[in-house]
């Protein structure tokens, strides 16, 4: 019928938009965590900056990759799903990812606010001796804090599975979802409450890092001064409110995605998810061109691949 043919429009260009982006994402995360782990190899250390976006990179890469499967199978063989524990697995590998993804990299724009904004407070100049120490235990909370939200998606769509199980036909994996969202309702409210929470720590650490630099720029001016730290300083100012811009866009697509899930087909729906999937690899190359040794190997290696592809 004419409507199983819009369906399976919707389906296919959903899936060629998003594997598009995801193996995109995939790729530019790849390359961050090679180059770090190659660095690492180099030097046998890494600097704070280093450790998180190692992990920052390899959150993101098997994030895409696992939403990418899970998005694949559920418009493509739905039934795959069905077997226990598959669909539980997957929405709590999903859940620590995504988790895992959003967290790190509040952790990395709190540790730019600290290292780079000047305040006289005590606590602030503490912060900034000890942050290198702090990073790692910062890591280790937001991964175990991702482990805990994972364990909570499991517990809960197993009990979910009982009222899904029986769902037959076309469309009954994304039925079994619905009603696991209005069952589980508290589920959101965990989940959305920890991206609350690293959505506030990111808004509080442009803000502090604007502020910073708009004093330390006035005092540049009103001693007749020229600072070569001003740049650096810019530069990473940019990175950071384009990284606050995308966390935004990304966060409200996240409750977006929650209140549209009962609606298959919405566009408002797919929007959500193409930017879901590009903000990973999208930031990610935003921190590759502020990164200078990043940036610096990209180019080395950009006209190698178009070689490459021309070649084939």
């Amino acid at each position: 019928s004419q409507e199983e043919f819009n369906i399976t429009s919707y389906d296919a260009t959903a899936v060629a938009i998003i594997t598009f982006e995801a193996f995109g994402g995939m790729w530019i995360n790849a390359f961050i965590v090679s180059v770090i782990c190659m660095a690492w190899v180099k030097k046998k250390t890494l600097n704070s900056n280093e450790k998180i976006l190692l992990f920052l990179g390899c959150s993101r890469f098997w994030g895409l990759c696992i939403t990418w499967l899970y998005f694949f199978l559920s418009i493509i063989y739905p039934h795959s799903l069905y077997v226990h524990p598959t669909f539980q697995l997957f929405v709590s590998i999903r859940s620590f990812l995504n988790n895992s993804n959003l967290w790190v990299s509040a952790c990395l724009c709190i540790f730019y606010c600290i290292k780079i904004a000047n305040f006289r407070n005590s606590f602030f100049i503490y912060l900034k001796v000890k942050i290198d120490r702090m990073v790692p235990w910062l890591l280790l909370g937001s991964e175990l804090f991702s482990l805990v939200i994972g364990i909570v998606a499991y517990q809960i769509t197993d009990q979910a599975h009982c009222n899904s199980h029986n769902s037959t036909g076309r469309g009954s994996f994304w039925k079994a979802s619905i009603k696991m969202d209005k069952h589980f309702f508290p589920s959101f409210f965990v989940a959305g409450f920890g991206y609350a929470v690293s959505f506030m720590a990111v808004t509080f650490s442009a803000l502090l890092l604007l502020f910073s630099l708009w004093r330390h720029k006035h005092n540049m001016q009103t001693n007749c001064m020229k600072d070569l730290s001003m740049d650096a300083h810019i530069k990473v100012m940019k990175s950071i409110l384009s990284f606050f811009v995308m966390y935004s866009i990304n966060f409200t697509c996240l409750i977006l995605n929650m209140v549209y899930a009962t609606r298959r087909g919405s566009s408002v729906l797919f929007l959500t998810l193409v930017f879901q999937f590009a903000f990973p690899g999208v930031h990610s190359l935003i921190l590759i061109v502020g990164n200078p040794k990043l940036e610096k190997t990209l180019l080395r290696i950009l006209p190698y691949v178009k070689f490459k592809v021309c070649m084939r």
